[in-house]
Order: C-alpha cells, then sequence, then structure tokens
C-alpha cells in the first residue's frame, strides 16, 4: 500500500464509523433503559472525577500525524496507551494483549492480568443486547459468556474484541470511573480510540465531562510520515481562554425520523457558505445542511484528516481552483485513491497557493474559520501538494465533513451543555 493510500484509508476509517452508526435504526425502548443504567451507576462513580474538574481544568498533550494522538495512562496500575482523540466516534477503545502476536505488533497492548480495576462486561449486562443501537454490528456472547463487540468500518476492516469497565488516569492522578470500554484483540491500527462524540457510551457522556476543546498545531507534511510530530494540546473542562472564542450553536437532530443518512450523533454545525480568495462560491446554504434523508449534513470531526464535500460543493471548489489555477495542476494525478484531485507538483505548488488565496468557511452570525493561503495547499508527498479537500462520495458519504488539516492553529470547545462549538485564534505550537 502506497503512502498516500496509507494516510486516506486510516482517516476514512476513522471518520466512517459515523456514517455506518447513522443507518442503524433507534430504539427508544432499549434508549431509555440503557441511559438510566448507565446514568445511576455513573452518578455514583464518577463525583470526585467531575468535582475535580469544577475546581480546575485538565490539560493533556497530544501528537499530531494525521490524526490527534494522546497517551493516557490505563488501569491499575497504569500502563500507557495510544489513543486516537476521534468526535466522529463513540466507544472508546484500546489495543488489548493477545497470546497470538500480531504482524505488525502493535507498539503497546494492555495487559488485562495486570490491572487490578479491569472487569469484564458479562453478557447480561444491558449495553450487551444485541438490539442496541450503539455498534455497527450486534453484540454477542464468547465461550466465556463475555459480551463480544465488533465495530465494522466502511473500507471492509474491523475492531472486535470485549467489552470491559477500566478507568483512565490523567497526568495529576486524577481518575475516571470504571468505564465501558472496548478491548481489542483484533484491528487494523495500532492504537486505540478516544470516542468523543454524543453517544450515551462516548468519553465524555460517561464521565460527565460538560466540555472540552483541542488545539491542533500546524505541520509541514500531510499524513503520518516518519515524525517527528508536533505537540498540541487537549483540555477537559473550563478552557481559559475561553472569553474571546466564537461559538456557533450545533444544529440538534429530529429524534421522531429516520434519517438514512445522517449521524445523530455527530457535531452537526450551521455552515453557510464557502469563499476561496475574495469571491463567495454560488453554493447554496442547503447543500451544507441535511435533508429530509440526512444528506449534507456538515459535521466536524477530529478523526478525519481531509475536509471532505458533497459533490456540488466540491464541484464548486475544484471550478474556482482551476479557474485560478488550472494550468498549473498536475494533470492525471489523484490523492489518496481518487478522493482528490486538485494538486500541484513541488515547481508550481508555492505559486499556486498565492494564487489560489485564502479558503474561508463560512457559518452563521459571521463566523468564520480562515485557512490561510499559506496552508491552503498541504504537502501529502514527494514535494505533491494538494488542496486538503476531498469528494464525500469517493468514499460512500453523504456529509460535509470538516478535517482536523482545517482546524489547525485555532482552538476548538466543545460545550455539551449549552449544545455549541467555541472557536478561538490561537498559536497552537506554544497554547
Amino acid at each position: 500500500m502506497g503512502h498516500a493510500e496509507t494516510i486516506t484509508t486510516f482517516s476514512f476509517l476513522l471518520f466512517s464509523l459515523a456514517s455506518v452508526l447513522s443507518t442503524v435504526p433507534q430504539s427508544p425502548k432499549n434508549s431509555t433503559s440503557l441511559s438510566f443504567t448507565l446514568t445511576a451507576v455513573h452518578r455514583r462513580n464518577s463525583s470526585s472525577f467531575v468535582a475535580s474538574l469544577a475546581a480546575a481544568s485538565r490539560k493533556t498533550p497530544f501528537k499530531y500525524s494525521m490524526a490527534l494522538t494522546v497517551s493516557l495512562a490505563v488501569g491499575t496500575p497504569p500502563q500507557t496507551q495510544e489513543m486516537v482523540l476521534d468526535t466522529g466516534s463513540q466507544l472508546s477503545w484500546i489495543q488489548c494483549h493477545r497470546e497470538t502476536p500480531r504482524r505488525p505488533p502493535p507498539t503497546t497492548a494492555f495487559d488485562p492480568s495486570l490491572s487490578t480495576s479491569f472487569s469484564a462486561v458479562p453478557c447480561n449486562h444491558p449495553v450487551c443486547k444485541p438490539r442496541i443501537p450503539d455498534y455497527t454490528l450486534p453484540t454477542t456472547c464468547d465461550q466465556n459468556r463475555l459480551c463480544h463487540y465488533s465495530y465494522f468500518y466502511a473500507d471492509g476492516t474491523l475492531a472486535e474484541g470485549n467489552l470491559v469497565h477500566e478507568k483512565l488516569t490523567f497526568a495529576d492522578s486524577q481518575s475516571t470511573p470504571p468505564l465501558i470500554l472496548g478491548c481489542a484483540t483484533s484491528s487494523c491500527v495500532d492504537k486505540g480510540i478516544l470516542g468523543m462524540n454524543l453517544g450515551r457510551l462516548s468519553f465524555p457522556s460517561q464521565a460527565m465531562i460538560s466540555k472540552f476543546s483541542y488545539c491542533v498545531p500546524t505541520r509541514a507534511v500531510s499524513g503520518s510520515g516518519p515524525g517527528p510530530f508536533p505537540t498540541g494540546s487537549f483540555i477537559i473542562g473550563d478552557n481559559p481562554s475561553s472569553a474571546r472564542f466564537q461559538y456557533i450553536e450545533l444544529i440538534r437532530s429530529p429524534q421522531s425520523q429516520t434519517m438514512p443518512n445522517l449521524d445523530p450523533l455527530a457535531y452537526t454545525l450551521p455552515m453557510q457558505g464557502i469563499r476561496i480568495g475574495a469571491k463567495r462560491l454560488d453554493i447554496p446554504p442547503s447543500v451544507f445542511r441535511p435533508d429530509a434523508g440526512g444528506s449534507g449534513q456538515t459535521m466536524i470531526d477530529s478523526g478525519s484528516e481531509f475536509t471532505f464535500l458533497v459533490d456540488q460543493a466540491y464541484g464548486k471548489v475544484r471550478e474556482e481552483v482551476t479557474r485560478l489555477a488550472g494550468p498549473r495542476l498536475k494533470k492525471g494525478y489523484t490523492y489518496g485513491g481518487g478522493v482528490a484531485d486538485m494538486c500541484f507538483d513541488s515547481a508550481n505548488a508555492a505559486v499556486a497557493g498565492r494564487l489560489i488565496g485564502d479558503m474561508v468557511f463560512e457559518f452563521i452570525n459571521g463566523v468564520e474559520i480562515v485557512v490561510p493561503s499559506s496552508r491552503t495547499l498541504a504537502e501529502v508527498e514527494g514535494g505533491i501538494h494538494c488542496m486538503a479537500v476531498g469528494m464525500s462520495s469517493m468514499l460512500g458519504a453523504a456529509s460535509n465533513i470538516i478535517g482536523n488539516i482545517h482546524q489547525q492553529d485555532m482552538w476548538v470547545e466543545f460545550d455539551l451543555t449549552n449544545r455549541r462549538i467555541g472557536l478561538g485564534k490561537a498559536d497552537c505550537s506554544r497554547s
């Protein structure tokens, strides 16, 4: 697999779970019973952790390659686990030790036998009901009567193992209560996932976190590469810079109807339009809003590297880029299996970036994400630079996704209590 393919597949792997989940119908009966059970358990166990958050926010560094990777202490005594901070998925899971070595082996693997706070979830637990719509495939019982989960990703791969209870510990020795996690013994990546969406099994929901934020630093080259990787910041609790943030209210998903192309657990933003240079593109605002079937939803996702647009919006972006810098486009070249096709070789990239200018994502109330001309193009491989914008349809999706590459050098705050997203410019290498 080539370098570009590796990058795109991994980005798609992280973001695609949301698309798959949205096709599973919600079950009001199961939702009520599970919500009550989880709430009752975690309200009892979370009080000290929540109290500590009220007293002071918690700041954790992450490494930024194509994803935001935090190192967290899991279990008792703690074992360090690398987990991808992913606002586009729900269940958190860690890489767990297994007797048969995998090739290549993960850099770290959690050994449950060494943790006194570890416990497996039995099949009769409420989260293991097969009809619960929190998993992409129904849960099953293994030979030990333990709950086995499987997450199916849209590229055909699986992450699977047992559901467990385990706690996470932060740098200041404050621990969460035992949370429901996946203990993956079979997966296609070497890191776990810290699921941060609006689902009831997500890390914020289980740990009763009302607010979190992150600041993504800039980097020279798109993708994983050899490193070293820049360091960003992840804050749980109040952000000391929030007084200068601009806020966007999230679009609430209707609960009364099934929308096959909508992810109701995503952070859905009311985007209004896109500017390139001084020109506002001729894209109706409705293209960025969910239609009757959920197509057109615009979500902000830390787990997707590139930004993806539905065909109508992508076509207008490509039309303008071609008008401004068409003769310099690298003819016949596509990146990531055809997902992106607005690319330039090293000899033309700098000039093309200046010709294209800034790219701006517009939201309600005048709030904007501004991508300066110096970062409009991202180097992907061998000196080739591309607009970090891809076609959703090439991934089998019908959504607009704002990826982490267009969230650089700003705080992105998720205020769950007030159901809003805060944005504030920052130098994330120093934040």
